[in-house]
């Protein structure tokens, strides 16, 4: 498998409203997506998927964290 280099941003989950796939206070990876963002959503690295947009708030993470998060296709 080749790594696929995309430009990630982090955002930290601050809301679930129940949302059982989500954890408070965890960062995310988010990957860009026209689609979600068009009805008000993100797409983030987990096991669903695409999440309310408001459920998150965007982070700046030190290179050295950037690092260790990877994308394989």
């Amino acid at each position: 498998m080749k790594a696929i280099i995309t430009k990630i941003q982090f955002v930290v989950c601050i809301r679930t409203d129940d949302c059982e796939d989500l954890e408070l206070q965890k960062i995310y990876a988010r990957l860009p997506d026209e689609k979600a963002a068009a009805d008000d959503y993100i797409r983030v690295i987990d096991e669903s998927g695409v999440y309310p947009a408001i459920y998150f708030y965007p982070v700046r993470l030190p290179q050295a964290v950037k690092e260790t998060f990877k994308i394989a296709a």
